[in-house]
């Protein structure tokens, strides 16, 4: 399970050190997965998240325009990366590019998955959100039974 919160930055190489709380939870060696998160991030799965994830998706009917969209997005996006010795990723310019990533980075752990956001983009997000947050906890009661 991946939780916290870890301020780190990416060196001239585009290469992020993963916390080391997060980095216990992986196999050495592990190849991890990458992909489209949501609201900007960039969600990274270990081999065992990613299988679980990939269980899910192949639960959704390519009939459904919308199921056909979602699958588009999410599967042209995931990039395998290796963990080195070091515990570094290397995150390729496109995906940078792509989620707006700079030097300074945000990495969460989010459960099954650890997210990698850009510090400003994270920063925006959370300033806009927290307040809501036990707005949205009274809501998910509700319509779950129970959080």
């Amino acid at each position: 399970m991946f939780f916290g919160y870890y301020e780190h930055n990416l060196d001239d190489r585009n290469r992020l050190m993963i916390p080391s709380k997060i980095r216990d939870e992986l196999k050495p060696g592990e190849v991890i997965y990458a992909v489209k998160g949501f609201d900007g991030c960039l969600a990274i799965y270990s081999e065992a998240g990613f299988e679980n994830l990939m269980k899910e998706v192949e639960l959704l009917s390519n009939m459904d325009k919308e199921a056909r969209t979602y699958l588009r997005i999410l599967l042209s996006s995931v990039t395998p990366l290796n963990l080195d010795k070091l515990g570094r990723i290397s995150l390729p310019v496109l995906l940078t590019e792509k989620h707006h990533i700079k030097k300074s980075v945000v990495v969460l752990g989010i459960n099954d998955h650890f997210e990698i956001w850009d510090k400003e983009l994270y920063e925006a997000y959370q300033k806009e959100h927290e307040a809501k947050f036990e707005d949205v906890a009274d809501m998910l009661v509700k319509r779950n039974g129970e959080l």
